[in-house]
């Protein structure tokens, strides 16, 4: 048995388990209606039809829309902005910020991340996926921050959940308001006021 996407593609059958190909597929899907659907019409239905699956499939493998499209940011996030891990909590945090700075100012990242901000600001569900979200990306920061203070890069009193405020106040700031630029020359700024 094979099902058809939006695209025409004919994909085979998945079953019980997952297959990496569909997978991909809803993953993308969802990604790509919630920058381009803005009537509150983003169901599983519409997802499924746009990733040519069955709503069954997605329901074997995500228990909800918000799943689906928590997983789908989390992949999407984690594949643009990867975690260094170099042995240099300077070196590390300066990256992890010019990495986020720069993919941030790519239209079609600009337009996943202003959709998801517009929307949570109207609608509750939407609200609690940005905050899982935004958790994950803290939770980023604050691994490399925290094997800064285990090297001794950082001292045991700073508070590390106001450092990685202070990093992503500043991102979300300069992102949604155009107050300043994102760019390298903030990411070093940024990190030498950090790390000081």
């Amino acid at each position: 048995m094979t099902t058809s996407g939006s695209d025409g593609h004919r994909r085979a059958h998945t079953g019980r388990r997952r297959n990496e190909e569909a997978r991909q597929a809803i993953l993308d899907a969802a990604l790509r209606l919630l920058t381009t659907r803005h009537d509150g019409g983003l169901t599983v239905d519409v997802i499924a039809h746009e990733a040519g699956v069955g709503k069954q499939t997605i329901y074997r493998w995500w228990q909800s829309k918000g799943a689906v499209l928590l997983e789908a940011l989390t992949d999407w996030s984690d594949s643009l902005v990867p975690v260094p891990d170099t042995g240099s909590l300077r070196e590390d945090l300066c990256t992890y910020l010019a990495h986020t700075f720069r993919r941030a100012g790519e239209p079609a990242t600009a337009a996943v991340l202003r959709t998801l901000a517009a929307e949570a600001a109207r609608d509750p569900g939407t609200a609690e996926l940005f905050r899982q979200f935004t958790q994950t990306r803290r939770d980023a920061l604050h691994a490399i921050v925290r094997r800064g203070r285990e090297r001794g890069e950082l001292g045991p009193e700073l508070d590390l959940e106001l450092l990685v405020d202070q990093a992503y106040g500043l991102f979300w700031y300069r992102f949604l308001l155009g107050h300043g630029p994102l760019n390298q020359e903030t990411a070093v700024r940024l990190t030498d006021a950090l790390v000081r």
